[in-house]
């Protein structure tokens, strides 16, 4: 084992340059940058044929590591604490010499090595090998313009292989502070197979399989906001991040980045605490508005059932028996609904419309399909506004959210995507328990009925619920491409007995809340 692993030196390397390649090494391009802690070096490279040539007495002397330079054979050894590594000008071998047992590899280069002005000059790309062994620190050059130094390095040795090399693969993080909440994102190099988490004592700790950290550049202390503190260490062939948190917690999700083997977590804060605020404002959160959100309507359509039925048409006939529930029974609460006709609302607008209405619990109402006509899927389903974990979910959310095709600026929608999304959705991180808890009544009550089943809470980025800065949720109420399903939504009895679903829940909904409130 390499003794120097302990000292980790972080190296910045930029370099510039200048257009056009040269076809010799006659010409300097510009100097390579090295910086560490410590110090700045500079050290003298080339490009040949888009190449880059580094010489390696200089790259020695920034690196700190001694070496013997015989400029009448043009050789060069780099001593290294465990290792000697010997390179000859015009020669495309490089020799790597183990000072503790004197084994030898050699490594042949796809190109010789070049003399100039008795200085050797190897081709950076292809000595990284070598160099980061010799060095016990990983080398990650980004052609043309970086190189990284100091990733952590494990190096072993056995009879058959002499030199092992094993590299991080968590080497960072980023932590973004939000008002409601916080967002980290764990870089990573490799895809992350599986991972769990578990809450004890204010310390949040996600345990990564299959994975290596390198613990000193995930590691941060005396954090001012949510997070106090976050620590890392390789356990087996896991790795375990800890992360200390403050009183004001609630929650937490980790996921998955699309297109990305980074992970991101999200961790919640608290929205309702008793204060002489909240206490003032007390009346600001009384349940007296509920939005109905029939979805789609005018040119949009939204799905086709097999007998012809259009989703736009069953969403508003059951929002408006909803609401008429509502108002006959639920005299000091108001129903807003973002469309009480046949008419196409844009989506931003729906948020828009239940926000100045101050609206304490947002239901968007959707009927689901399949391409697959006719399909043996059937049933009730209830989304929270989550970016989705399942192909299915994803689908789902592609399909209601391309209404944005009718509306006149579907490019206000198009930044709403991927992280930019979860950090829009921490916006409804406030209201999760309480969209938690209302899609957990929504769910017991579509139990109960005797001819279609509930499919469970489930989660996806709808654009429709992000708007909606209040407990929110969004029902498919059945799928148009199932017989038994369409035939049933069809009618004006299973309408109502999906609004009476829906209002039981509700007014369950209204009880828990105002409980909640009061205990606040």
């Amino acid at each position: 084992m390499l003794n120097s692993l302990t000292k980790i030196i972080f190296l910045s390397i930029l370099l510039s340059i200048f257009s056009g390649a040269s076809d010799s090494l006659s010409q300097e391009i510009t100097n390579l940058s090295v910086i560490t802690t410590e110090k700045t070096k500079y050290v003298p490279v080339y490009n040949r044929e888009g190449t880059i040539y580094i010489s390696l007495k200089h790259l020695a002397e920034a690196l700190s590591v001694n070496y013997y330079q015989n400029d009448q054979t043009n050789k060069i050894e780099l001593k290294f604490e465990n290792y000697l590594l010997k390179a000859t000008g015009k020669n495309p071998y490089i020799i790597l010499t183990n000072k503790n047992n004197g084994n030898q590899k050699i490594f042949q280069l796809p190109t010789s090595t070049y003399v100039v002005d008795f200085r050797v000059y190897a081709p950076l790309e292809f000595i990284l090998e070598p160099l980061q062994i010799a060095y016990g620190k990983e080398l990650q050059f980004n052609p043309p313009s970086q190189l990284y130094v100091g990733k952590e390095v494990l190096v072993t040795e056995d009879k058959n292989n002499p030199v092992t090399l094993t590299t991080s693969n968590i080497t960072g993080f980023s932590v973004d502070e939000r008002a409601n909440g916080t967002l980290i994102r764990i870089n990573s190099n490799k895809r992350i197979p599986a991972f769990a988490s578990s809450f004890k004592d204010d310390v949040l700790t996600i345990v990564f399989r299959q994975v290596s950290v390198d613990s000193l550049r995930v590691n941060f202390s005396d954090g001012k906001g949510l997070i106090k503190k976050i620590g890392a260490k390789n356990v087996g062939p896991d790795t375990e991040i800890k992360l200390t948190v403050g009183k004001e917690y609630t929650t937490n999700e980790v996921m998955n980045v699309d297109n990305s083997n980074d992970i991101l977590i999200t961790l919640h804060n608290r929205i309702f605490s008793r204060s002489e605020t909240v206490d003032r404002m007390k009346d600001k959160w009384n349940f007296d508005v509920v939005v109905i959100d029939p979805g789609h309507g005018g040119k949009d359509p939204g799905a086709i059932g097999i007998n012809g039925t259009k989703e736009k048409d069953i969403n508003l006939a059951i929002g408006l028996k909803l609401g008429k529930l509502i108002e006959e029974n639920m005299k000091n609460v108001k129903v807003v609904y973002t469309r009480k006709t046949d008419t196409f609302i844009d989506l931003y607008k729906r948020g828009k419309i239940a926000n100045e209405n101050n609206g304490k619990l947002f239901v968007s109402i959707h009927c689901n399909s399949t391409k697959k006509r006719p399909t043996d899927a059937n049933g009730f389903e209830v989304y929270l506004l989550r970016p989705g974990r399942t192909k299915e979910a994803i689908s789902i959310a592609e399909t209601e959210n391309s209404v944005i095709e009718f509306e006149e600026n579907p490019g206000r929608y198009e930044k709403l995507t991927d992280e930019n999304f979860i950090l829009v959705s921490m916006a409804h991180a406030a209201y999760m328990k309480y969209s938690e808890k209302f899609s957990e009544l929504l769910h017991k009550e579509f139990d109960k009925h005797d001819e279609l089943n509930s499919r469970g809470v489930k989660q996806a980025g709808f654009y429709v619920l992000v708007g909606a800065s209040m407990p929110s949720v969004l029902i498919e109420t059945g799928f148009l491409t199932n017989s038994k399903d369409v035939k049933h939504l069809s009618t004006k009895k299973g309408q109502q007995k999906f609004a009476e679903y829906t209002f039981n829940a509700i007014k369950k909904y209204k009880e828990h809340y105002e409980l909640m409130m009061q205990s606040e």
